[in-house]
């Protein structure tokens, strides 16, 4: 979510893949089990995943499915999150990922090299490469050459990008604060302490792999 744009940015990338643009992947990390449990299969005030876990318990009642219920239930969560798509993201004409993009140049105020954005963002070099363009062409970020190397290239906001984010991001956080009302500030508060020490974790474990 927004605070994607800061540490917990990433969070939402950390536990695995890099970002390709492509859409959101929904099997909930139980493979095609999530897709494959028809609504009906889950019991009255269950979520999908406690259904597929039931379903695992009597195939395989051996196996301990702990991590498929926390794993799965992030992934799940996170593709019904992107499928939403983000209504005033949408409305300003700008995709999660672009937004990050622009959220990143403007709280860390200075100029970033496209592969500073791909390490913030947690997004592949071609994917920065193709939001960039896209974001240039629209006018909200620009490009100037290093002084010193010609290959380097450092992007900053332009004053409209800078005036975009500050209008949407707060129509952003009031859209996210009402995704998540249905946890009382209480629940909010232990949710995101756990999620912080799941990612301090990962980005020990699978970041530090990738670097």
């Amino acid at each position: 979510m927004t605070a994607a744009n800061g540490r917990a940015a990433s969070g939402n990338r950390a536990v695995g893949r890099r970002d390709t643009d492509e859409g959101a992947d929904d099997r909930g990390g139980t493979g095609r089990d999530v897709r494959a449990v028809g609504s009906g299969a889950a019991g009255q005030g269950d979520d999908i995943v406690a259904a597929v876990v039931r379903q695992w318990h009597l195939v395989r009642p051996d196996i301990d499915t702990g991590p498929m219920e926390i794993i799965g239930r992030i992934n799940r969560c996170a593709a019904l999150l992107q499928q939403a798509e983000d209504a005033p993201l949408r409305r300003a004409g700008l995709t999660r990922p672009e937004f990050d993009v622009l959220g990143t140049l403007r709280r860390t105020g200075h100029e970033l090299t496209p592969g500073e954005l791909a390490r913030e963002t947690f997004s592949s070099g071609a994917a920065v490469t193709k939001r960039l363009k896209q974001l240039t062409e629209r006018g909200l970020v620009e490009r100037r050459g290093d002084d010193r190397d010609r290959r380097v290239a450092h992007v900053r906001l332009t004053d409209a990008g800078r005036d975009l984010v500050d209008e949407v991001l707060p129509e952003q956080l009031s859209y996210e604060r009402t995704v998540l009302s249905g946890l009382d500030d209480g629940g909010q508060r232990t949710l995101a302490a756990l999620l912080g020490e799941l990612l301090v974790q990962l980005e020990g474990r699978l970041g530090a792999s990738r670097s």
